[in-house]
C-alpha cells in the first residue's frame, strides 16, 4: 500500500497531523499498536494554552471542547498557607482551557473516520527503512500478517518508548537527559474539585497539585520517591497528605472516592535533530517535560504545526525550506519549554540534598514572584503558551 505520509502512533500528535494534513489536501495512513478502546480512554495531561485551543477550533474539532473544556483565566501558588494568584487574563490577555488529552484523542478520531481516514489500530510497527531515501517505508504486523506501507514522509509520534527515534543511528542524533529525584503520585476522584482553578502547593513535606478534569472529577497529585509503592498509600492516607500539603486558611479540601491511581516518574528529555532524511520526529518521541509546566501535549500539537506547514509548501510547490529547518524551528520552542518546566519544577518541589540554605532560597524566590509583577508576567506568558512557530 502506499501513501504520502506514513504516521506511527495514534496519539494526539499523530491524529492531529493526519487530520490538519487531510484539511491541506495530503492523504496520511496512521499505524497505532494499540486497540481503539485503549488509546480513547488513556488518561494524560488537561491543561491546553491558548494557541493550541485556537488550533483546534480553527481545525473543525473543538466543539465538544467549547461545551465541557473548563476555561481558567489564573492559577495558584500556594506556599506557607496563603495564595498568590497569577491573573493570566489581567496579565497576558488570554487563558488556558482544562480539557481531558483522552478526549482530544476520541475528538480526533471521529473526526478522521467521518472523513475517510485510514486509522490501523493493532499494527504493530516493526521496522522504519529507506529513510535517507525519497522512498522510505514502514513494515508493520497487524491481524497475524506483516503488511508494507510506503509513503514519502514517515511522522515518528510513537512516543518514548517507541521505535521511530531508536531508528535514528546513534551518531546522528543526540539526547539530552535529566531525571529528577521524585515522582508524582496521581489521583482521578469522583468528586468535585476543591478550587475552581488549579492550584501548585510548595511545602515542606513535598509539592501538591489540586487540579480538574470536569466538574465532578478531580484531578490531584502528591510529590513522591520515583519507585513509590503504591500499596502503601490507601485512601485515607492519599486525602490526608493532600490536606496537609494543600493546608491554608479558609481552605477546605473535599475527598471522595478515588477511580485511579498511579506514580509518573519526572524527566526532562529532548534528541537532537528531531528528523532525520525523511523521518520526522513529534512529541514525546522527540521531547519529554516534567508535567509541572503543563506543556508536554502543547509541545507535541506545536511540532505537528510546524510539520504541517512544511509538509504543506513541499507537496503543493516542492518547496524544501521549511522541511529543511523542521528541527531548527521545533527546538527552539522546546527549549524554552524544557527551561519553562524545569523551572517551575525546581521552584516548587523539595530536593532532598538540598541545604537548610537552598530551602531559604527556594522560598525566598516564591516571595521575590509574589512580590513582583514582571516576574508574574512571565510566568503567565509561558503558561498560557507561546505562539506555536517561533
Amino acid at each position: 500500500m502506499r501513501t504520502q505520509v506514513g504516521i506511527v502512533g495514534a496519539g494526539p500528535a499523530g491524529l492531529l497531523l493526519s487530520h490538519l494534513l487531510h484539511l491541506a489536501g495530503i492523504e496520511s495512513v496512521v499505524l497505532e499498536s494499540r486497540s481503539r478502546a485503549y488509546v480513547e480512554a488513556r488518561i494524560r495531561a488537561g491543561v491546553l494554552e491558548q494557541p493550541v485551543e485556537q488550533l483546534l477550533n480553527d481545525s473543525g474539532v473543538g466543539e465538544r471542547m467549547r461545551a465541557e473544556g473548563l476555561r481558567h483565566e489564573g492559577i495558584a501558588l500556594r506556599t506557607g498557607g496563603r495564595d498568590h494568584r497569577i491573573d493570566l487574563a489581567a496579565l497576558t490577555g488570554r487563558g488556558i482551557v482544562v480539557y481531558s488529552q483522552h478526549k482530544i484523542v476520541q475528538d480526533l478520531i471521529a473526526a478522521r473516520l467521518a472523513a475517510g481516514g485510514d486509522i490501523r489500530f493493532e499494527a504493530t510497527c516493526i521496522g522504519l527503512h529507506d529513510l535517507r531515501t525519497d522512498a522510505p517505508f514502514i513494515v508493520y504486523e497487524q491481524d497475524g500478517r506483516t503488511h508494507r506501507l510506503d509513503c514519502a514522509i514517515v511522522a515518528g509520534c510513537d512516543g518514548f518508548h517507541g521505535i521511530a527515534r531508536d531508528t535514528i543511528p546513534a551518531a546522528a542524533r543526540q539526547s539530552f537527559d535529566r531525571e529528577y529525584p521524585f515522582g508524582w503520585l496521581g489521583i482521578l476522584a469522583d468528586v468535585a474539585p476543591s478550587s475552581p482553578e488549579v492550584v501548585y502547593a510548595s511545602h515542606d513535606r513535598g509539592f501538591a497539585l489540586l487540579s480538574m478534569r470536569s466538574p465532578s472529577v478531580s484531578r490531584l497529585y502528591l510529590q513522591c520517591a520515583p519507585d513509590e509503592d503504591l500499596a502503601q498509600w490507601s485512601d485515607d492516607r492519599i486525602w490526608s497528605e493532600l490536606s496537609v500539603r494543600l493546608a491554608r486558611d479558609g481552605f477546605a479540601l473535599q475527598d471522595g472516592p478515588i477511580s485511579q491511581k498511579g506514580v509518573t516518574p519526572m524527566r526532562s528529555f529532548v534528541v537532537e535533530p528531531m528528523q532525520y532524511g525523511r523521518l520526522f520526529l513529534l512529541g514525546d518521541a522527540a521531547h519529554i517535560v516534567p508535567p509541572t509546566g503543563a506543556k508536554g501535549l502543547n509541545l507535541a500539537a506545536a511540532d505537528v504545526a510546524v510539520l504541517t506547514r512544511a509538509l504543506t509548501a513541499w507537496f503543493r510547490s516542492g518547496d524544501t525550506n521549511y522541511l529543511d529547518t523542521y528541527s531548527e524551528t521545533c527546538l527552539r520552542r522546546v527549549w524554552k519549554a524544557q527551561r519553562f518546566s524545569w523551572w517551575m519544577t525546581s521552584l516548587l518541589h523539595r530536593f532532598a540534598e538540598h541545604s537548610p540554605f537552598e530551602r531559604r532560597v527556594q522560598q525566598a524566590e516564591l516571595d521575590a514572584l509574589f512580590g513582583s509583577v514582571a516576574a508574574s508576567t512571565a510566568l503567565a506568558e509561558n503558561y498560557v503558551g507561546l505562539p506555536l512557530i517561533l
